[in-house]
């Protein structure tokens, strides 16, 4: 399988326009970070975490032409914002889109992009089918995912092992239960969000420490803020093993 780094940033901590500060005048492209979401690849098959503000920009960087469904780890804005781009490949396929989530975050959906979901649909408007993830292992698009549980503050995320890759985004407490199910790791990824202590994301020492924890073999750091600075700067305070990842980074596992 052929996974993809669409976007390796965050909303939190972005500076205003002509900011002059060391991330931003940067000369380095893995300082250049859209809004976090993985591509996962398996043969025909396509699947993405995620369509945030940047879905469109990252689908034209990455020229991917099908797209079979839509996971969705939480319903915060810089997660599903650029949903309504999902038309274009209705336009390519031919086919509604398959979208998953927890039933709070379909609910969110439907909230956020109503004229999507009315009887009487505007031509053009996006078509989709929701479907609820369930609390156990599923399979969309020939890839097998297993939910890990996970707490963003007081909201209940979801994180996901696919095989042995686990991507753990926007998070900062992960339970005894739900780290058994991530045992024998090749590669893992974890939100951290800055070096300071944050009320609702993994510090950057706290991401490092879980990467040791979990024993895995390879350590990836996502969902950036701009308050962490250049990647230069950051990624040597990681241990060994674990790198800082970016936007277009590609693995196979």
């Amino acid at each position: 399988m052929k996974i993809t780094f669409l976007g390796t940033g965050t909303s939190q901590g972005v500076p205003v326009i002509g900011c002059q500060c060391h991330a931003c005048t940067s000369p380095d492209p893995h300082d250049n970070r859209l809004r976090s979401s993985i591509l996962l690849q398996n043969g025909e098959n396509t699947v993405i975490l995620d369509t945030g503000p940047d879905f469109r920009q990252q689908m034209l960087r990455e020229k991917v032409t099908r797209l079979d469904a839509v996971i969705y780890t939480h319903e915060h804005r810089d997660h599903i914002a650029g949903m309504d781009d999902i038309r274009s490949f209705n336009f390519l396929q031919r086919k509604s889109m398959d979208l998953y989530g927890e039933k709070r975050v379909l609910r969110s959906i439907r909230i956020s992009f109503p004229y999507v979901f009315v009887e009487d649909k505007y031509p053009g408007v996006p078509n989709v089918i929701l479907h609820e993830i369930p609390d156990k292992p599923f399979s969309v698009a020939g890839i097998s995912f297993v939910p890990i549980r996970m707490q963003h503050a007081d909201m209940p995320v979801l994180g996901f092992r696919i095989g042995n890759f686990a991507y753990l985004v926007d998070a900062n407490f992960i339970s005894a239960v739900e780290k058994k199910k991530l045992t024998g790791l090749n590669h893992v990824v974890i939100g951290a969000l800055r070096r300071e202590k944050h009320h609702s994301h993994f510090t950057l020492s706290e991401a490092a420490a879980l990467y040791r924890e979990l024993g895995a073999t390879h350590g990836y750091i996502t969902h950036i803020s701009h308050q962490m600075g250049r990647t230069e700067g950051f990624e040597k305070e990681l241990p060994e093993g674990m790198q800082a990842a970016h936007d277009g980074l590609v693995l196979e596992i």
